[in-house]
């Protein structure tokens, strides 16, 4: 990858891995951007698939502001109860949410990569990261470059994982009984992906498969359960290689931009044990329904899309 020019509207995109992500410098996201910087943004976003914003004084208002330039800004979480009080959009990352919720210190549900809610039939097609309370050290989130992970394999299994669906579940991670374990099982989201999609925008092919999300289903639609847990097992490997990864590290005023369509994710978990507490604030952009090579859309089994506003 090469650094995009810089445009006349002063825009630096500067590249920080091989394979994914660049940080995006000469923007206050609190300004009523114009159309011309949304696009270049966007036209960053598809290139490398995550983009870093440094230094950005901004709130839960201008956050969501901010997404909308890019699309229809979801509420935070098919099972959120308690978003910020006049911010439906915004799903706290929060240590301390996750303590009580859980009964135990970690600094995010999910642990595993994984692409957001990707047991959705209508997975967020972005998400917006941003720092509020950090640990002094550690609490860095990686990102993985599924096209890359899709390109990369040799020809014959392109050809055959092309065909495959995945199922993807959402598995509940709280107390037995309380208000998150009930809203989990009520909404009880379950849907098939084919293992291989097209992005919308860009037409590339993405190796999307999600551990966080299939590795408690482990079911490829044809094969039997051990069949499919090998045939996971490859895969997941595949797209978490360190070389198709960026890691970034949290600083006060920092905003991550994702295009979940082509990422996954990963909050290390290296700070929970340490009792630092470490809060950020995402939105999502509502997702289009993820279609295989040969056309095939995905298919819901239980729950309902997700929308935006």
């Amino acid at each position: 990858m090469t650094a995009l020019p810089d445009s006349a509207l002063g825009l630096d995109v500067v590249p920080v891995a091989g394979y994914i992500g660049a940080q995006i410098a000469g923007v206050d996201l609190r300004a009523d951007l114009d159309d011309a910087t949304v696009a270049e943004i966007q036209r960053a976003l598809d290139e490398y698939k995550v983009v870093f914003f440094r230094d950005q004084q901004i709130g839960h208002a201008e956050q969501v502001a901010f997404a909308r330039k890019f699309g229809k800004v979801t509420p935070a979480h098919p099972h959120e109860e308690n978003p910020p009080e006049g911010f439906p959009e915004i799903l706290p990352i929060d240590s301390r949410r996750y303590e009580k919720n859980i009964g135990r210190k970690r600094t995010s549900y999910d642990h595993s990569w994984h692409t957001d809610v990707t047991a959705l039939v209508n997975p967020p097609a972005a998400s917006i990261l941003r720092a509020d309370i950090l640990p002094p050290y550690g609490g860095d989130t990686a990102w993985t470059n599924l096209v890359a992970a899709y390109e990369n394999l040799p020809e014959q299994l392109r050809d055959f994982v092309d065909t495959l669906d995945i199922k993807h579940q959402f598995q509940a991670r709280a107390t037995e009984g309380s208000q998150r374990d009930r809203k989990v099982k009520e909404a009880n989201l379950v849907s098939y992906h084919p293992a291989v999609r097209v992005h919308p925008r860009t037409g590339e092919r993405a190796l999307f498969v999600s551990p966080g999300f299939t590795r408690g289903a482990r079911e490829i639609r044809g094969f039997s359960p051990d069949q499919s847990e090998r045939l996971l097992k490859l895969l997941w490997a595949e797209v978490s290689k360190t070389e198709y990864t960026v890691r970034f590290q949290w600083k006060p005023g920092s905003v991550a931009f994702w295009d979940n369509r082509a990422t996954s994710h990963l909050a290390i978990a290296d700070a929970g044990h340490l009792g630092h507490d470490r809060v950020l604030y995402r939105v999502t952009l509502e997702g289009d329904v993820p279609r295989g090579v040969d056309g095939r859309e995905s298919e819901s089994v239980s729950g309902e899309p997700f929308y935006g506003a």
